[in-house]
């Protein structure tokens, strides 16, 4: 706003108050005017450039229907927002506002919020391509931390929040969470470390997605890994094929799980060397509240789910009921 702009409404401000004093019709006008409702007919959304005055304000609110006289909403301003600023972003006005609550919106300041859903079970590129892709979020992506730092959820942001602060909360919410969940764990779960229960988890997360098979897939690993069995499970192999950085776009073949990779659970003992993805809370759960059982042994049962067993026999079995499946729907389609 330009010195003489400013000049002029703070003289028809310095008048107003006059007839305020006096009770002129003026005033009564005025006073109707900045409260009465708008003409608005939907709740909308609106961003507020940084660096804007008043008048660009008053302009853009016009502009957008929510005021119909910019220089109600600049006058009362100048008389009733005192030395409170009016912020910039994106602000939601509703039905029928009057320039006294665009005003108010303003003033307040409580931007409109946005979320992105990190999935449980995606890797870090995964997670960086939604990032990126949000047109919401600013700024470049940092260099890519660890798999299995970065803890998966629906983040809440405004809109040009920089995705380099949102990685860091991420980082911050896995560390938070291993340091709350690690100290109530089982006592019988044998793992050395948190970063070894984040290892585990990364591959419970991939195996299954339902919320009751994952403390039961939990056990069968815990269990493997104290009679010193290989945990031959697929999505190590996968990960050992691609290390993360692209889907495998095909399926599994022999000649994958004899490959020799230290995250190729079929070759090596133990765990791989880290995590293949990055686990949410409820996986950390299973793994360090896994289910009691015996079971060794499982394979997709063709419902999205499992069959567990205990032996190689009634395992082989769930093998053969699955590949039956198979081949039908093979047939079928």
């Amino acid at each position: 706003m330009s010195l003489r702009g400013k000049t002029l409404i703070e003289i028809v401000a310095g008048f107003l108050f006059i007839l305020v004093l006096v009770g002129g019709g003026g005033a009564a006008w005025f006073w109707n005017a900045f409260n009465a409702g708008g003409p608005l007919r939907d709740e909308t959304v609106l961003v507020i450039p940084k660096g804007s005055g008043v008048g660009a304000i008053a302009d853009l609110l016009v502009r957008e229907g929510v005021i119909e006289s910019p220089l109600v909403f600049k006058l009362g301003v100048k008389l009733f927002a005192k030395d409170q600023p009016l912020h910039a972003g994106e602000f939601r006005f509703p039905t029928a506002a009057s320039p006294r609550g665009a005003m108010q919106v303003l003033i307040e300041g409580k931007s409109v919020l946005h979320r992105i859903t990190l999935a449980e079970g995606w890797t870090v590129r995964e997670m960086f391509d939604a990032l990126q892709a949000s047109p919401l979020l600013d700024g470049p992506l940092p260099p890519p931390p660890a798999e299995g730092t970065l803890l998966p959820e629906t983040y809440f942001f405004v809109r040009g929040d920089s995705r380099g602060a949102l990685v860091e909360r991420m980082k911050s919410d896995m560390s938070e969470t291993l340091a709350r969940l690690w100290p109530k764990r089982d006592p019988k779960v044998d793992l050395d470390s948190p970063y070894e229960a984040v290892i585990l988890a990364s591959i419970v997360e991939k195996e299954t997605g339902l919320k009751d098979e994952r403390a039961r897939v939990a056990a069968v690993f815990h269990n493997r890994l104290k009679k010193g069995m290989a945990l031959q499970s697929d999505p190590t192999v996968i990960y050992a094929v691609t290390l993360g950085k692209a889907p495998l776009g095909r399926d599994l073949t022999y000649a994958d799980l004899k490959l020799d990779s230290p995250y190729n659970t079929y070759v090596i003992a133990g765990l791989p060397p880290s995590p293949i993805a990055n686990p949410g809370e409820a996986a950390l759960m299973a793994v360090l509240h896994p289910r009691t059982s015996k079971e060794l042994y499982f394979v997709a049962d063709g419902t999205g789910g499992h069959a567990f067993a205990e032996t190689m026999d009634g395992h082989l079995k769930n093998v053969a009921k699955w590949r039956k499946l198979q081949k039908q729907n093979k047939q079928a389609n």
